[in-house]
């Protein structure tokens, strides 16, 4: 229908009429607008587990957290003795010596001939409570050299403390005030361990600012650290910096879950990564400090290492459960007892040992002199041996420096032969000065690789020029043809990998080496 001026006009009005009414009815509206406006702030409940404040939490046990005040005693590098001699002759340089704290002998005299007098050096950590006797676990590395150790309270009280027991491998000690009383103190947590994502609380005295208290979370746990076999380690993204060492980090309860004992920081600040020793082990070690002062370790006299899916296929197990024997010390508890190079030892006395460092705790935790179960895998086939451990040395490294023949005269008339190749590997057998050298015994055999290809799997799979190799899959090498045997009745066998006794220095290691695509 076509349509007129006079109506088009007329919808137009009706448009406009149309859009003041709602113009109107917007400014009729305004008043549910307004009470919108007054209504109350939104209000979200916090999720559970998630404190709107740690205020009693850390009025409650920071009462049972110290400063640690440590003094030692530093020697002068002998430098600036001879420093001070060049000196010597100018005039008042004595007596400005005796104003540094040079002391004097008997009726005067100087003592500057016996060198440089020790300097006075003081360092910070932290500490707790954990008896209301007053004993005070901190760590080893904040008082192992103290000659004098202060205890300043929450309060500002200054307490003298003496050291009770160190404990180097898990860097934890123990205190105790000599001023008698009751002191407030705080639990370690034994019961449910923490779970990623858990809240905790770090009271301590970061950069000597005593009483500070950071919160983070539990970011991982049983984190190893610094090759320590002998603890578990607790990650946390709570503020630790230096001066927080040996202090509390706590859970909601007020129980102690860690031991603060290092930080990750390229810069020496805290970027939120630090770590606490986890408090089973904590309590464990402290416990018996006080008991007898020292950590007495039992000892099997293995270099062990840690089973890997390969290794594992490579034997023929089903899981990399255990600890495989890389190397047993000659005359050492676990020799007399019948473990030998080779061995995946699976339990100790019924305890299933799940790596390398779940092996080294259960036998640290043994009594020495105490016979002991060892469930092992030897040539596919389990069996139990009976071992009485040791007490562990005080220098391990040492004790597997194993020497070799002293037959000098031999050497001379001996001649190498030449070596022979398989597989990318050249390989000659061990001759006598080479055992000495390697710290073999004399009935021990190998075969010492005199050249590689770097493209070849040995050399991927970490076997250098120089080192010896010993056996492979439990096969004794003494030439080149052992060697070609093995590795022809393992592709047999359907194997992917072989397992080699890597002889590097004196330490040995089993390597697994890939053989599928060798020709």
């Amino acid at each position: 229908m076509k349509t007129t001026g006079k109506s088009r006009t007329l919808k137009m009005s009706l448009a406009m009429a149309l859009l003041g009414s709602a113009a109107v009815g917007g400014l009729i509206l305004s008043p549910v607008g307004s009470k919108i406006a007054d209504a109350k702030p939104i209000v979200v409940q916090a999720p559970v587990g998630a404190p709107l404040s740690f205020a009693d939490l850390i009025e409650k046990v920071n009462p049972a957290v110290v400063t640690v005040q440590v003094t030692t005693e530093i020697e002068a590098p002998e430098q600036y003795g001879e420093l001070f001699e060049r000196f010597r002759n100018i005039p008042g340089f004595d007596d400005f010596m005796d104003r540094q704290g040079r002391g004097e002998g008997e009726e005067g005299e100087s003592e500057e001939d016996e060198g440089p007098a020790p300097r006075e050096g003081r360092s910070l950590g932290s500490g707790f409570f954990i008896s209301d006797t007053g004993y005070i676990v901190t760590n080893n590395h904040v008082v192992e050299n103290a000659s004098e150790v202060t205890i300043t309270l929450s309060n500002g009280d200054e307490l003298e403390a003496e050291i009770i027991g160190l404990d180097e491998l898990t860097d934890l000690a123990v205190l105790k005030v000599k001023e008698g009383g009751k002191y407030p103190y705080v639990e370690f947590e034994l019961g449910a361990p923490p779970r990623v994502g858990d809240w905790v609380v770090a009271v301590g005295n970061p950069f000597g600012l005593g009483g500070t208290a950071t919160a983070g979370i539990v970011s991982a746990i049983s984190r190893e650290m610094n090759g320590s076999n002998y603890s578990n380690y607790i990650q946390v993204d709570a503020s630790i910096n230096r001066g927080n060492s040996g202090g509390p980090t706590f859970d909601l309860y007020g129980k102690v879950i860690g031991v603060n004992t290092a930080i990750y920081s390229p810069s020496g600040g805290s970027v939120g990564i630090g770590f606490a020793i986890e408090s089973t082990v904590a309590k464990e070690i402290t416990d018996i400090l006080i008991k007898d002062g020292k950590v007495t370790r039992g000892w099997l006299g293995v270099s062990i290492q840690s089973m890997t899916v390969e290794m594992a296929e490579s034997q023929g197990l089903k899981n990399e459960k255990g600890a495989l024997v890389a190397d047993v010390q000659v005359g050492s508890p676990a020799e007399k007892g019948g473990i030998e190079r080779g061995d995946v030892i699976l339990s100790v006395n019924g305890l299933a040992v799940k790596d390398s460092r779940e092996l080294t705790r259960l036998v640290g935790g043994l009594i020495a002199e105490s016979k002991n179960e060892f469930k092992l895998i030897r040539d596919g086939k389990e069996k139990t041996v009976s071992v009485t451990v040791g007490v562990r040395p005080s220098d391990v490294d040492s004790a597997f420096n194993r020497g070799g023949s002293e037959s000098e005269g031999e050497k001379e008339d001996e001649v190498a032969p030449e070596g022979a190749l398989v597989h990318g590997l050249t390989v000659k057998p061990l001759s006598k000065p080479e055992f000495e050298l390697f710290g073999l015994k004399e009935n021990e055999n190998g075969v010492l690789v005199l050249d590689l290809n770097r493209n070849s799997a040995f050399a991927e799979a970490g076997i250098a020029k120089g080192d010896a190799l010993l056996e492979a899959q439990g096969t004794t090498l003494k030439s080149a043809d052992d060697l070609a045997s093995v590795i022809k009745n393992a592709k047999k066998e359907g194997k992917k990998n072989i397992l080699v006794a890597v002889r590097k220095g004196r330490a040995t290691i089993f390597l697994p080496v890939e053989i599928e695509d060798l020709k």
